[in-house]
């Protein structure tokens, strides 16, 4: 027998089980806020782009008494960044001066601290997390978002909701269903996602290696390396073009240890094209809708901070909005402070990705081998400079904390 609205009706009904959606509603729900998580997926098992966990979602955990526990969970650390340019290797950030608990990044996948998240959320009362259920529209009544609509196992139903927070990524169907205009920064590149064997031996190197035109980040996942393979916009199909061999002679080439393991690579169905995004909504909300985390503001993976950028902006919404979803006096202003709490961080964080592009794409256009600039050595010289980035990176320009109800 098919649920109905009345057995449906919840205070907060997120869209997407991301990062934020789960946070979002773990922190809710802890406070007593009756909350819903849809999730189109059956389960979380997906290549993600995001598997970095910085020490700012490190120290929200630990102020959630959650740390010891999540840290139990398979992870590899990174205490510092470099990057290897034309075959030197540079030191760009030390996460040792973080002010935080742990002074590293744990790379995860994503796969793995969402099933945490839930795993800790599910026992509250007021959390309920809806898997394989996908979001199709909105409720709206006079221009006033009432719910969502979404396709379930069972059929389609309607979830009457107080406040609907749309936490469903860069193609997000909430910010469309609710009229948000969304403006696009630009972006000269584009990452094409692979997999390959890793060995024990093998370096660390979580910023990635850059020569002949070309830049390879390699994120640890254990047993192989997630490969992100950084190209110019729309030359995809040129890459395709020049074959299979030549691609592996590419990631060779810039990455010498990978020698002897590219042919794993042996079809295009193996290589991942992600397209990536820099925009955000003008307005974040409407009466009865929020979008927050890439729904609100696609960020660039340069520096892999996106997820917890997103987490951020749920840990503030939670912050924000709490004490008025528990006495039932959201008003439209309530949501509009989350965007001008949060809008400013974004929009300097989405400026330094900017830049970063420029400097990318101007990589990409070399052929020969690159000669590190005389800038970076200059800069990597002085004490205490990988402090910056580092903090940058690990802590971000607005990091947040738990405030308990």
């Amino acid at each position: 027998m098919a649920p109905t609205p009345n057995s449906l009706a919840t205070t907060c009904c997120i869209i997407g089980g991301g990062p934020a959606g789960i946070m979002l509603g773990f922190l809710l729900a802890r406070a007593g806020v009756k909350v819903t998580v849809l999730e189109k997926h059956k389960d979380f098992f997906r290549d993600f782009r995001g598997d970095t966990i910085h020490p700012s979602t490190l120290e929200l955990l630990y102020e959630l008494g959650l740390l010891e526990k999540f840290l139990k969970i398979p992870h590899s650390q990174v205490a510092a960044l470099s990057a290897t340019i034309g075959g030197e290797r540079f030191p760009i950030a030390d996460f040792s001066h973080v002010p935080t608990h742990c002074k590293f990044i744990a790379l995860m996948p994503q796969w793995d601290f969402l099933n945490f998240l839930a795993s800790e959320a599910t026992p509250l009362p007021s959390f309920t997390l809806r898997m394989g259920w996908e979001a199709t529209g909105l409720i709206q009544q006079n221009g006033v978002t009432t719910g969502v609509r979404a396709n379930t196992p069972d059929g389609p139903v309607e979830i009457p909701a107080t406040l609907t927070v749309g936490c469903d990524g860069r193609h997000a169907i909430s910010r469309d269903a609710g009229h948000l205009p969304l403006e696009n920064q630009g972006v000269p590149v584009d990452v094409l996602w692979l997999k390959l064997a890793r060995q024990p031996s093998d370096p660390e190197n979580a910023l990635g290696y850059i020569n002949y035109g070309r830049l390879i980040i390699l994120i640890n996942r254990n047993d192989y390396f997630q490969v992100g393979y950084i190209i110019a916009k729309d030359t995809f199909p040129q890459i395709q073009q020049a074959g299979i061999p030549a691609f592996q002679q590419s990631l060779e080439r810039v990455v010498p240890f990978l020698v002897g393991r590219t042919g794993e690579i042996d079809s295009w169905d193996k290589v991942k094209l992600l397209t990536i995004q820099v925009n955000r909504l003008q307005e974040w909300s409407s009466p009865g809708l929020l979008c927050i985390g890439d729904a609100a503001h696609a960020m660039s993976p340069v520096g892999g901070i996106g997820i917890n950028i997103a987490i951020q902006d749920a840990v503030a919404t939670a912050n924000i909005l709490t004490e008025a979803l528990l006495s039932n006096t959201l008003t439209q202003h309530n949501l509009a402070q989350v965007q001008h709490y949060r809008e400013k961080t974004v929009r300097n964080t989405q400026r330094v990705q900017v830049f970063a592009h420029r400097i990318l794409n101007r990589v990409l256009r070399e052929t020969g081998p690159i000669k590190p600039p005389l800038a970076l050595r200059i800069l990597t010289s002085i004490p205490g400079f990988q402090n910056i980035p580092a903090r940058f990176v690990g802590i971000g320009l607005q990091p947040q904390h738990i405030k308990n109800f």
